[in-house]
């Protein structure tokens, strides 16, 4: 992503706008998707107040915001627990004054179908990735209504639509919940002014792949996994956060002040094949 200066992005596309992010820091280097949003938004000129449950992982995004003469406030916080999540809200609002935009980008998956799944990873994948953006949703919401409207976008995922290549039922489920939930979500808050959207990224290469998903899926060996990932997407690259970031851009920005209820899938075409 380019760096533009101050007053660039002091007439960006979220010019003012105070933005709350869950899950804005990273695993490891590199694009993750709450990274690549909140950097990308802060070079539109939002204000980001970041959340994450280890504070350490924002450290690059706050740098790179930073850079790009951005703002970034980044406080920790367990997306999953609602007295952790209220009182981030709280700080945000008694900071800013406001909150225009939430992005719920916290989630993670875990392998396996019902079967060889354990009860507690079922559990913790529910929480990890439903129980987070009702969350986040119920402690937001309440001051977007007051302030007269705002703009939720959720970070979804293609498993919550189609096979993408492993069992994993918890993730696929909870991620078919997020969709939905946003759905229904938009039709009941859209008189208040309140527009709720999801942006549905496929399998992009994120610092999860070397962290975590290549010890899941192929023994540790990255370039394999990365090989079964990009056979799956038409297109002949694969994309990565800042994807999932310009996705969200439009849904959190007035440009998209007749869209509600629906997503953006950023997959390359990869949902959108028969195999």
């Amino acid at each position: 992503m380019s760096s533009p200066s101050v007053s660039a992005a002091s007439q960006g596309r979220l010019a003012g706008k105070v933005v709350f992010v869950s899950g804005a820091g990273s695993v490891g280097p590199g694009w993750g998707n709450g990274r690549a949003i909140a950097v990308r938004f802060a070079e539109e000129g939002a204000i980001i107040f970041g959340t994450d449950r280890d504070p350490a992982r924002m450290q690059e995004t706050q740098q790179r915001i930073a850079d790009a003469g951005g703002q970034m406030v980044g406080v920790a916080c367990d997306a999953t627990q609602s007295a952790s999540v209220a009182e981030a809200v709280a700080q945000c609002v008694a900071r800013f004054g406001r909150i225009d935009v939430l992005v719920n980008n916290v989630g993670g998956s875990a392998k396996g179908g019902p079967v060889e799944m354990s009860e507690e990873v079922w559990d913790a994948q529910i929480d990890h990735n439903l129980k987070s953006v009702f969350l986040g949703c119920k402690h937001v919401l309440p001051h977007m209504v007051a302030q007269g409207g705002g703009a939720i976008v959720n970070i979804a995922s293609t498993s919550g639509l189609r096979w993408t290549g492993s069992a994993q039922i918890a993730y696929a489920s909870t991620k078919a919940g997020v969709i939905q939930f946003s759905k229904v979500l938009a039709v009941q808050y859209a008189p208040q002014g309140i527009r709720v959207n999801s942006v549905v990224p496929g399998q992009l290469h994120t610092p999860m792949v070397e962290v975590r998903l290549a010890g899941q899926r192929t023994g540790g060996d990255v370039d394999a996994l990365l090989r079964q990932r990009q056979s799956r997407i038409p297109l002949p690259f694969m994309g990565d956060g800042r994807d999932t970031a310009y996705a969200a851009l439009y849904l959190a920005s007035d440009e998209s002040r007749f869209v509600t209820g629906t997503e953006i899938v950023v997959d390359g075409g990869m949902s959108a094949r028969c195999d």
